[in-house]
C-alpha cells in the first residue's frame, strides 16, 4: 500500500470512527428514554420523504410510515405470487379490465387522527399525479376516480392495467391524510408525516438518520415484543456497517463485502439471510457524449466487461449474469437474451473499426461510495479497459450527489452511471420505462437513451398487459433485445438479496418486490 492509500485509509477510518461514535450517542440517548429500539444501517441516504415524489432508498422509511391499498407477495414455499389486502380489504375488476373497485378497510385512522376514506385515497393519488414527480407514472392509465361511498373508490382506466399490482407499488402508491394533501415537499422533509402505518416520523436528519416511533393507534398488528422505535442510520462505509452489526450497535444491514459472508455466517450472534432478488446492476452509457453516442463503441465496452470475474469476486459466486435489465422472477425475463460475452479481442476489433482504438480515450464512471460490489466491478472493468488503451476514471460518490450530477446536464455528466434497479411494482414496464424511455429531463434514464420505436413498443406492451399478457410479454422481450443490440447499457448481474441481522431478531422475511424494505412491526427481539 502506498503512502496515498495509507493516508486515504486513515482518513476513512477516522470518519468511520466519528460516525460510529455519533450513532452510539444517539442510540444511548434513545435507550435512556426507555422502550425497545431497532437500528437499521443503510448504505445509502434517504433523499426525499414526500410520499408523492419519493423514488429512491427512502422507501425503506416510508414503508413503515405509510401504507398502500395492496401488497405484492412473491412466490415462496411452494405458493404462487399473490397480491394481498392492506388498506383495501377487497377489490373487483370489470370484464373488460377498465373498471377497478377497491373496498376500503373500516376503522383506520391516519397519524393525525383523520379517518381513512375513499376521498383520502382519491386525494392522495390526485396529489401524486398533480405533482408529477417520482413514480407518478404508475397512475397514468387512471382516467377518472369516483367515491360512491366513504369506503369505496372506483378507478376508470383508459387502458386495461393490473391495478391491484399498481396499488401495491413501493413508490407513489402511498395513502396520506387529507390534512397533508396541501403540504409541500419541504414539510415532509422537515420530519413530518401523515400516514396510517405502524410507525410515525419522530425526527429526520437528511444525510444522517431517520427516527420513527410506534403508532399507538395502529389498526394492524405488531409482533409480540415488537419495537417502540426504529432508527434508520445512514452508514455509507461498509467497514463501519460491519463493525456495527457485529458489535450489536446495529440490528440489520446489507451491502457488506461478499468475501466477508463466511465469517459473518459463522458468527453465532448474526444471521445471514440470502435469497434471490428482483434487483439488477447496470452501467448506463451516456449516449449523448462522443464517442459513446455510437452503438459499436458501446458494444466494444460491453465486450470488455469481465462478467464472470465480477460475479465470482464481487458476489462470491452468488450473483447471476443479467440477461438484459429484467431479472429472473419478473414476468418478461428473457433467459435467451443475446447479451454479449467477455471478448477483449472482439472489443479491440470494434474499436479499431470505429477509429477509437489507441486514441487515449478517457471515460469517467460514477458509482455509490461504500458499495463493495460496484467497487469490485469498477476495478475489474478498469483493468480490462487498460489493455485496450482506455482510461476509466472511477468516481465513487454518495448516492444523492451521484444522482444530482447525472440529472443536471448530460453534456457535463459522467460517461457511465452505475446503479441498481429494483421494481416500483412488479412489471417489465417499470424497468424498461424508467431506465430507457425517452424523457424531457433526466430522472432515472441517466444514459439519456432515446428511441421512438422502443418507446412505442413498451408503451403498447404496457397497454396490453392487463388483457393479453402473452403478447405483452413478447413485446417487452423484443424491446429489451433492441436496447441490448444498441448497447444502451452494460447489463452486469442480478444481485442476490443478502441481509445481515442480529440473531435475536425474530420475524424477518425479505420481500424482493420492495428493495431493502423492512416492515418493522413484524419484528421483535
Amino acid at each position: 500500500m502506498n503512502r496515498r492509500d495509507l493516508l486515504k485509509t486513515a482518513a476513512l477510518t477516522a470518519l468511520a470512527t466519528a460516525a460510529y461514535a455519533t450513532s452510539a450517542r444517539w442510540n444511548l440517548a434513545l435507550a435512556q428514554e426507555g422502550g425497545k429500539i431497532i437500528t437499521l444501517a443503510h448504505p445509502a441516504g434517504f433523499p426525499d420523504l414526500d410520499p408523492a415524489t419519493s423514488f429512491s432508498n427512502d422507501g425503506a422509511v416510508l414503508a413503515n410510515v405509510y401504507e398502500t391499498l395492496t401488497r405484492y407477495i412473491p412466490a415462496r414455499d411452494g405458493q404462487e405470487a399473490r397480491v394481498e389486502p392492506v388498506l383495501a380489504e377487497s377489490w373487483d375488476v370489470s370484464e373488460d379490465g377498465l373498471t377497478w373497485t377497491f373496498h376500503l378497510r373500516s376503522g383506520v385512522n391516519f397519524h393525525d387522527g383523520a379517518e381513512l376514506t375513499s376521498e383520502a385515497v382519491k386525494g392522495s393519488i390526485e396529489r401524486t399525479v398533480r405533482i408529477g414527480g417520482g413514480a407518478a407514472f404508475i397512475w397514468s392509465s387512471v382516467a377518472s376516480m369516483e367515491t360512491p361511498d366513504p369506503l369505496t373508490i372506483v378507478m376508470k382506466l383508459s387502458a386495461p392495467q393490473p391495478m391491484d399490482m399498481t396499488a401495491a407499488a413501493g413508490f407513489a402508491a402511498w395513502i396520506l391524510s387529507p390534512g397533508a394533501l396541501d403540504k409541500d415537499n419541504a414539510w415532509f422533509n422537515a420530519g413530518n408525516g401523515a400516514g396510517t402505518g405502524p410507525y410515525m416520523v419522530e425526527r429526520f436528519e437528511p444525510g444522517q438518520r431517520a427516527i420513527l416511533t410506534r403508532n399507538p393507534n395502529y389498526w394492524g398488528t405488531f409482533a409480540d415484543g415488537s419495537f417502540d422505535k426504529a432508527v434508520f442510520e445512514i452508514v455509507e462505509d461498509a467497514v463501519l456497517a460491519q463493525s456495527m452489526i457485529e458489535s450489536g450497535e446495529a440490528d440489520w444491514t446489507y451491502s457488506l463485502p461478499y468475501e466477508n459472508l463466511d465469517a459473518l455466517t459463522a458468527n453465532p450472534d448474526l444471521t445471514v439471510v440470502s435469497n434471490p432478488s428482483f434487483e439488477t446492476l447496470v452501467g448506463l452509457y451516456n449516449t449523448r457524449k462522443a464517442p459513446l453516442d455510437r452503438p459499436k463503441v458501446r458494444q466494444a465496452l460491453s465486450m470488455a466487461f469481465p462478467y464472470d470475474d465480477v460475479i465470482s469476486a464481487g458476489t462470491a459466486g452468488l450473483g447471476s449474469r443479467a440477461m438484459g435489465v429484467i431479472p429472473a422472477g419478473i414476468w418478461g425475463h428473457d433467459d435467451a437474451a443475446p447479451v454479449p460475452q467477455t471478448d477483449i479481442e472482439g472489443a479491440r476489433a470494434l474499436l479499431t473499426e470505429e477509429g477509437v482504438a489507441d486514441t487515449g480515450l478517457e471515460l469517467v464512471m460514477t458509482y455509490a461510495t461504500g458499495d463493495a460490489l460496484e467497487s469490485v466491478a469498477a476495478e475489474l472493468w478498469k483493468a480490462n479497459l487498460e489493455t485496450l488503451g482506455i482510461t476509466l476514471t472511477l468516481q465513487p460518490m454518495n448516492w444523492e450527489a451521484q444522482w444530482q450530477l447525472a440529472k443536471a446536464d448530460p453534456a457535463a455528466a459522467q460517461d457511465i452511471f452505475v446503479m441498481y434497479w429494483w421494481p416500483t411494482y412488479v412489471t417489465p414496464y417499470d424497468y424498461l420505462f424508467n431506465l430507457f424511455h425517452s424523457e424531457p429531463s433526466p430522472n432515472y434514464n441517466l444514459g439519456y437513451y432515446a428511441n421512438a420505436d422502443f418507446d412505442r413498443m413498451i408503451d403498447e406492451a404496457n397497454g396490453l398487459s392487463g388483457t393479453d399478457r402473452v403478447k405483452a410479454e413478447q413485446m417487452f422481450k423484443d424491446a429489451q433485445r433492441k436496447i441490448i443490440e444498441e448497447a444502451a447499457a452494460v447489463f452486469i448481474l442480478d444481485r442476490p438479496n443478502i441481509h445481515v441481522i442480529r440473531s435475536d431478531i425474530k420475524g424477518y422475511v425479505d420481500n424482493p418486490a420492495y428493495g431493502h424494505v423492512t416492515f418493522v412491526n413484524e419484528l421483535s427481539r
